[in-house]
């Protein structure tokens, strides 16, 4: 009898009937989405979608739940619609790592992991809440988005005052994104007055120099044929190549190491000119020392605030909001 809810996939009539399947290479984490109507034909999908080299077929198809070796046509057609399988290559044996529970655990350890985080950085607001100025633009986020029940729970105050330590949270972030769109307006004046000088010149160029000794060939600035090796993380470079007035975004310790990255390696790693990676080392030691100086002012102020350990949320909280 036709069946319901996959019928639209298992198809019109019994030979041609398309399944959707769940597939994996052994040791992958992706997973691709793949309708096929027989085991050779996943095969075949298999090969092409995963990147799987014709020096190491045959492909095996198991169920990802056990390891069950799917090589029987007509097994595979009793299998239901989204069934997990994992495609081995020659050689290649399946184990309990593989199995369908090592996916769903692995999602769960990402979630773990995202409590963990919005944890660790509730936990540094308790110790000082000046760490606010040294967190990165994802942290400020990670705790604005959090439901204000929970931080109130973790920082055990009430829910009044993580409402307002949430909109001080919003508004760092927000002077982070005008101070940065700032910048970008700056930039694109100066760029533009760059281009005028830069049409001016050529043109006077054009009138006094003889038309044959424009035949130069402009090599550039050659960079060094073996690109240097950096220790920052993709993440860092990442964000140091793609987003404007990067040293915003980036927390202090990030801060830190692109300071003490060697200059030529970090110009190599973003594929820049050494003197564009000297300017964003400035402008990364300027972020950070600024951010220094706005916590060497706070812990003056508790120093201060009647001799207690550390500075009253209330007070520091209507300080910080004033600025």
């Amino acid at each position: 009898p036709a069946g319901t809810g996959a019928s639209g996939w298992e198809g019109s009539g019994q030979g041609r009937g398309e399944r959707r399947c769940l597939l994996r290479r052994r040791d992958g984490r992706e997973q691709h989405g793949v309708a096929a109507s027989c085991l050779r034909e996943l095969r075949d999908k298999a090969s092409g979608i995963l990147a799987i080299d014709k020096a190491r077929e045959p492909i095996t198809i198991v169920l990802a739940e056990d390891g069950t070796i799917v090589d029987d046509e007509d097994y595979f057609l009793c299998l239901p619609s989204n069934t997990k399988f994992v495609a081995l290559a020659k050689n290649e044996k399946w184990s309990s790592k593989n199995s369908g529970a090592a996916w769903l655990s692995e999602a769960v350890d990402e979630v773990d992991s995202a409590a963990e985080k919005w944890k660790q950085l509730a936990r540094q607001l308790k110790d000082d809440l000046s760490n606010i100025i040294l967190m990165s633009e994802d942290d400020l986020q990670v705790l604005i988005d959090i439901p204000r029940s929970d931080l109130a729970e973790e920082l055990a105050q009430s829910q009044t005052k993580i409402q307002v330590l949430q909109d001080t949270l919003q508004q760092v972030l927000d002077r982070r994104e005008e101070e940065r769109q700032s910048r970008q307006l700056l930039e694109l004046y100066l760029e533009a007055l760059k281009n005028e000088d830069s049409i001016l010149s050529k043109v006077a160029e054009s009138e006094t120099v003889p038309r044959k000794e424009m035949d130069v060939v402009d090599t550039g600035t050659s960079s060094t044929g073996t690109s240097a090796k950096t220790a920052l993380s993709d993440q860092i470079l990442a964000a140091l190549k793609e987003k404007p007035a990067p040293e915003l975004c980036l927390d202090s310790q990030d801060l830190e190491l692109v300071l003490k990255e060697d200059t030529q390696a970090l110009a190599s790693a973003l594929r820049w000119d050494k003197q564009k990676a000297e300017a964003l080392q400035q402008a990364c030691d300027q972020e950070l020392s600024k951010r220094l100086q706005q916590v060497q002012t706070l812990h003056s102020l508790r120093s201060t605030s009647k001799g207690k350990k550390t500075l009253p949320w209330g007070d520091w909280l209507s300080s910080k909001r004033k600025k």
